[in-house]
């Protein structure tokens, strides 16, 4: 009897484990973000923005509305299109974040960003691009 119980709770734990590590469960950036930034897709990135989102661009601060910051995004990455992007660190519990360098044709920039949850999906609620030296 004992073993018995010991095996259920070994399985609802590792159940309860698995449960908070699905494809988009708030504990990892959620890889379209990544894709979003590697190829130069505001519209992309956008979709994890919420709905008022502090964007600083090349010191350049904003704290606007999610379709604005698409637009401010989006003229960022005209001027500087992406041939590659990597997330170097990323990390929290509360709320993430991620590190990543940018590659373009004229300069390489530094990317970091910041997630919340809300309702079971993470957002961003603060994106910074600076240039790398």
């Amino acid at each position: 009897m004992h073993f018995t119980m010991k095996k259920i709770l070994l399985a609802l734990t590792a159940i309860l484990i698995l449960s908070g590590f699905s494809k988009e469960g708030f504990g990892q950036i959620p890889p379209q973000i990544a894709a979003g930034l590697k190829t130069g897709n505001a519209k992309q990135v956008a979709t994890y923005f919420n709905e008022t989102v502090e964007l600083v661009i090349l010191d350049k601060e904003n704290v606007c509305s999610k379709d604005q910051g698409e637009m401010i995004l989006g003229d960022f990455f005209k001027k500087n299109k992406p041939s590659d992007f990597k997330i170097t660190f990323q990390g929290g519990t509360d709320s993430l974040y991620g590190i990543g360098k940018m590659q373009t044709s004229g300069a390489n920039f530094r990317i970091y960003f910041m997630l919340k949850s809300f309702a079971n999906k993470p957002l961003i609620i603060q994106l910074r691009i600076e240039k790398d030296s």
